[in-house]
């Protein structure tokens, strides 16, 4: 019996990139810094000449798959994390957003076969989402560690070349 397990104790190799919308900028914002945060104190470059990080800045959350997949299709990255916030309001536009941009998501993981971590804020109040971005505890954190555990496991499993 084989066990593979992902590890978060080096990402000295491990190239990443975040996919961020700037729609709800003040939550999205503080996911980013949380997610850096971590990544940087597991040992990944951050700096802004890092070559192991690229950032890419999408108008909303509804415009992340379309990018989320031209940077899986580059073959430069081991895991992406797509962050993002919708807030519910008084329209159906809400929904319309939450369900395309979580079936493009998954659709690029599923496609490309590199892991795209899901770090799409869906609640119904600011309040919710801020409480989710820091106040209590930013989810930033949680979806680099993700990140960490999936590129290490993808790299572990083509190593026994099992992922293709």
């Amino acid at each position: 019996m084989a066990t593979f397990e992902g590890r978060f104790t080096d990402a000295t190799d491990l190239r990443v990139a975040v996919v961020v919308s700037r729609f709800n900028d003040l939550v999205t914002g503080k996911l980013l810094s949380g997610c850096l945060d971590c990544l940087a104190r597991h040992g990944l470059d951050t700096s802004a000449t890092s070559p192991q990080l690229d950032v890419a800045w999408v108008p909303g959350s509804f415009e992340l798959p379309i990018v989320t997949k031209a940077l899986a299709n580059s073959g430069r990255y081991h895991v992406l994390i797509a962050l993002g916030a919708v807030i519910r309001g008084d329209t159906p536009h809400f929904d319309v957003v939450v369900s395309e941009a979580s079936k493009g998501i998954a659709l690029v993981s599923r496609e490309t076969g590199i892991p795209v971590i899901f770090g799409l804020l869906t609640t119904d109040t600011m309040q919710q989402a801020l409480e989710r971005a820091g106040i209590k505890s930013n989810l930033g954190w949680s979806y680099a560690l993700q990140a960490l555990e999936m590129g290490s496991l993808m790299r572990e499993l083509h190593s026994a070349n099992l992922s293709k």
